[in-house]
C-alpha cells in the first residue's frame, strides 16, 4: 500500500514537471516571436545611417519629398543668382556704353589739340591742349605766353588766359539741362559729365541721360554752388567694380599715380578750372570733408587735416583760406568710410 502511494506521488511530480517544461517551451517560442517582431520594428524605425551593412534600406515618402524640395530650392537659388548677375552685367555695360558715347560725341580729345603739339612761341595764342598744361614746371611759362582776356568770375574782374573748350555744352544741355560741367582726371582716365539735381539721391542710380542704372551719374552736392565757387565743392561718383565712374580714384593710394599727373580739370560753358591735387585719403561719412563753407579758422583746420591724413606725398602745394577746393568722393566697400581726392584751384581759364 505504501509503495502504491509513492508510485502515485512520483507520477504526479512527473506530470507537473512535464507541464512546466511544456509551458517553458511555449513561452520561449512566444518570447522569440515577440523579439523578432521587436527587432523588425527597430529595423524600420532606426536611422538608415545606423543600419548594419547588408540590412534592407527603404526611403520613406517624406524623405524623398524633402530631398526633392531641397534640390528644387537649390536650382531656383542658382537660377535667380544667375539672373541677378546678368542684370548687373547689363547695367554695367549699358552705363559704360552711354558714357563712352558721350565722350566720343561731346568731349573728343581731338578738340583739345591743334595740328602742332607744341604751342606757338612767336606771340600770344589761345591754349588748345590741356595735356600740355599738366606739368607743374612748364605751366607758368605757358600761361604767361597765352592770350589773356578780361572776365568776371565769382563776382571779380580778372585777366585770364584763354583755352579751347574740348566739351560741347550746347549739345550736352540739349540732352540734359542739369549738366553743370565736365570732369577730367588725366592720371586715371576719368572723363564724365557732371550733373546737379535738387537732392543728392536723384543721380545715385540714374545716368546722365536719366536712365535707371546702378552706375548713376557723376553729380555735384546739391547744396554747392553750380559755379564751383564755394570753399569746398563736393562731387560724388560710384566706385564701380569695373573701374568706371570714380572706381579709378582708388589708384591714388599709390604715389606713382599722382606722379604721372597731379591735376584734374572741371570744364564749364564759360570757364575751365584746373585743380592741383594736395590730398588723397580715407575718411568717415560725415565731418569737415563734407562741409562746404567755413569760418577762416575752421577752413584752415580743414586744410591742415587734409594734408595730415593724405596717403601720398603731394609735394609742395600751397593751400590757403582764400583758396577754393574741390573734393571728389566715392565709396570704399565699407559703409562707414569714403575715399576722397582733394584739389585746390590753381588756374582759371576763359573757355573758347
Amino acid at each position: 500500500m505504501a509503495r502504491r502511494r509513492d508510485s502515485y506521488r512520483d507520477d504526479q511530480w512527473d506530470d507537473r514537471r512535464d507541464s512546466r517544461r511544456n509551458d517553458y517551451r511555449d513561452n520561449r517560442q512566444d518570447y522569440r516571436r515577440n523579439d523578432r517582431w521587436d527587432d523588425e520594428d527597430d529595423l524600420w524605425n532606426e536611422d538608415p545611417r545606423d543600419r548594419r551593412a547588408g540590412a534592407p534600406k527603404k526611403k520613406s515618402a517624406a524623405g524623398t519629398f524633402l530631398l526633392t524640395l531641397l534640390l528644387v530650392v537649390a536650382v531656383g537659388v542658382f537660377a535667380f543668382s544667375g539672373y541677378k548677375l546678368l542684370g548687373f552685367y547689363k547695367d554695367y555695360k549699358a552705363g559704360s556704353d552711354e558714357y563712352k558715347e558721350l565722350n566720343k560725341d561731346f568731349a573728343s580729345e581731338e578738340k583739345e589739340k591743334t595740328s602742332e603739339k607744341t604751342p606757338q612761341t612767336n606771340g600770344p595764342s589761345t591754349l588748345t591742349d590741356v595735356t600740355q598744361l599738366e606739368n607743374p614746371d612748364t605751366l607758368p611759362k605757358l600761361i604767361e605766353n597765352a592770350v589773356h582776356e578780361t572776365a568776371t568770375e565769382n563776382q571779380e574782374t580778372k585777366s585770364l588766359p584763354t583755352l579751347v573748350n574740348p566739351v560741347d555744352f550746347t549739345q550736352l544741355q540739349a540732352i540734359n539741362p542739369d549738366v553743370i560741367g565736365w570732369i577730367r582726371v588725366g592720371a586715371v582716365n576719368v572723363s564724365y559729365p557732371v550733373a546737379r539735381a535738387q537732392d543728392n539721391d536723384y543721380y545715385l542710380h540714374r545716368t546722365f541721360r536719366k536712365v535707371d542704372n546702378f552706375a548713376g551719374c557723376i553729380f555735384e552736392n546739391c547744396d554747392n554752388s553750380p559755379y564751383f565757387t564755394d570753399q569746398n565743392t563736393i562731387i560724388y561718383g560710384h566706385n564701380m567694380k569695373n573701374g568706371t565712374m570714380f572706381g579709378q580714384l582708388r589708384k591714388f593710394s599709390e604715389q606713382e599715380t599722382l606722379d604721372k599727373n597731379p591735376y584734374f580739370w572741371i570744364f564749364t560753358p564759360n570757364f575751365i578750372y584746373q585743380y592741383r591735387i594736395f590730398s588723397s585719403s580715407i575718411v568717415g561719412t560725415t565731418g569737415d570733408p563734407y562741409s562746404i563753407r567755413f569760418t577762416v579758422e575752421d577752413y584752415q583746420k580743414f586744410i591742415n587735416d587734409a594734408f595730415a591724413r593724405s596717403e601720398i606725398n603731394c609735394g609742395n602745394v600751397s593751400v590757403t583760406p582764400s583758396d577754393r577746393v574741390v573734393t571728389l568722393s566715392t565709396c570704399t566697400g565699407d559703409s562707414s568710410t569714403r575715399r576722397i581726392l582733394q584739389g585746390v584751384l590753381e588756374q582759371i581759364y576763359i573757355a573758347k
